[in-house]
């Protein structure tokens, strides 16, 4: 029972938030192209396969990111107590429990047609390079959006099995709302990170930090509602749009850097804003 507690803890199960944000996306891009190809079978075994996709990838990856910083975990407050920063486990361990989730996740892949599966592959790049951005830049949340949100891109091949104009739209408004978001959450380790040397928008924009959230958010709504707005109307579309909206607004109006448990508590609220929005796609045409 202890080792599978370390377990828990290492892959973060016990913080469903992480998968989740992940997730939201796929749900998000299988929404919007079964809008347009509605097939209710497909779509129900294409969000299930991406659901256990983003469990096991986010938890690989959340390995792979303490085993890269494991000695910064252990000087920051938040982390030290992490299953490898505090010896728990050993790093060998730690990385043949992400050889394992990385091959169960490949098992997922495979089920979905050629360029799905090139572009799942492509997106472990992406996932193994991001514990190393907060080393080399300030951008570190960016990278993390452009990764976290590759699933838009990966559900809407899977059933229509090209890449249009539209579902890139959708995949930059996403990528500026994890930049939001994920400076919210940075900014409960600001000063830790800036006396070990880490980087982040959090710190950056540690002035403005409240400006640059919001320009973040303001661009996501832009762009949805730039690809969306003529489906605006006395529907159930336009009230959950108009919550998924709302939420953001309220997310910058709570926010305060200089408190740490809201920040984490604005991060968290996330996954709300997440299932409006997904709701909202799946009303597309109702």
């Amino acid at each position: 029972m202890s080792h599978l507690k370390i377990l828990i803890e290492l892959t973060r199960l016990n913080k469903p938030i992480g998968f989740m944000l992940l997730f939201w996306p796929c749900s998000w891009g299988l929404a919007y192209a079964n809008s347009i190809d509605q097939n209710l079978n497909l779509f129900l075994n294409y969000l299930i396969l991406f659901f256990l996709g983003s469990v096991l990838m986010r938890s690989a990856g959340c390995i792979f990111n303490d085993i890269v910083d494991k000695d910064y975990d252990k000087r920051v407050k938040r982390t030290k107590k992490r299953p490898i920063a505090s010896g728990k486990i050993s790093v060998i361990h730690s990385f043949v429990y992400v050889l394992l989730l990385c091959f169960l996740a490949f098992l997922v892949l495979i089920n979905f047609n050629f360029l799905t599966i090139l572009l799942g592959m492509s997106s472990m790049i992406l996932a193994f390079a991001y514990p190393f951005m907060k080393r080399i830049t300030y951008w570190p949340q960016l990278f993390l959006g452009i990764t976290f949100n590759w699933g838009i891109i990966m559900a809407w091949t899977a059933i229509n099995n090209s890449i249009s104009t539209e579902i890139i739209i959708l995949y930059i408004s996403a990528i500026f709302w994890t930049l939001g978001y994920d400076t919210i959450y940075g900014a409960q380790d600001m000063s830790d990170d800036e006396i070990i040397g880490l980087k982040s928008t959090s710190i950056k924009f540690k002035k403005n930090i409240k400006v640059f959230v919001s320009i973040s958010y303001l661009i996501t709504a832009s762009l949805i509602l730039f690809l969306f707005g003529g489906k605006i109307g006395f529907n159930f579309f336009t009230i959950l749009l108009v919550g998924f909206l709302l939420s953001l607004i309220y997310q910058i109006k709570k926010f305060d850097y200089m408190k740490p448990k809201l920040c984490l508590n604005i991060f968290k609220f996330n996954n709300f804003s997440g299932l409006l929005f997904f709701g909202a796609l799946l009303t597309l045409n109702y």
